[in-house]
């Protein structure tokens, strides 16, 4: 099943507390969660690519002057017309530069098909995305969540997520990635509907909006 409606959502939510009883408190205190899909395509990458900033205000500035630059959905081809100092100008770091000029480069050339990768199994859709420089796991995993509604993934390298999961199971200490991937395995084939739960719960309790973030 792919995660399409706010009612997908719904659905795959009651499945996961049938699943793992423990998180119908969260279900009960959070529900409904957002469905937060995009549409498939290097807008919906570039978006990501760009949210992995030092702060919210910063990517959310830097988003802002793409789409100024290159229009309300940015096409692989807007992004590439832009010259070196458009590009200077957008305040984007210089590795995070060169990953959405690669990612453009690869969507623009039929390299990489970013709409016919999101119905790929994920195991195999992340090895495509992985395989492109400056393309890690958690970008990898968040696209395939809000761009192509993948049910079972749970990006165990996010730090609002890692947070979210140790304070529901009381750990005194942010659990590792692998203890994270370990605790996860219990909320297969729902595990994108876990990860929303977790971070509207990290959103609740810290009282931000837990966009997702690497760390």
């Amino acid at each position: 099943m792919i995660i399409k409606t706010a009612q997908d959502v719904s659905l795959g939510l009651c499945e996961l507390v049938a699943i793992d009883p423990r998180l119908a408190p969260l279900a009960r205190r959070l529900a409904p969660l957002p469905l937060r899909l995009a549409e498939p395509g290097f807008a919906g990458l570039a978006h990501i690519i760009v949210s992995q900033m030092v702060s919210r205000a910063s990517a959310e500035a830097i988003w802002a002057r793409i789409l100024a630059a290159t229009g309300e959905a940015p096409s692989a081809e807007a992004y590439l017309a832009l010259d070196s100092a458009a590009v200077g100008g957008l305040g984007l770091s210089r590795a995070k530069a060169s990953t959405l000029e690669l990612a453009a480069r690869a969507v623009a050339t039929g390299a990489l098909d970013l709409s016919a990768i999101t119905e790929l199994e994920a195991a195999e859709a992340i090895a495509r995305l992985t395989a492109l420089k400056g393309i890690g796991l958690w970008t990898s995993e968040v696209y395939l969540m809000f761009c192509g509604g993948h049910p079972d993934i749970f990006p165990a390298g996010d730090v609002a997520l890692r947070a979210a999961v140790g304070d529901v199971f009381g750990h005194e200490a942010r659990p590792d990635i692998r203890q994270v991937v370990r605790i996860a395995e219990v909320w297969r084939p729902w595990r994108s509907v876990a990860a929303r739960l977790f971070w509207a719960h990290y959103a609740a309790r810290t009282g931000r909006e837990a966009l997702p973030a690497a760390e």
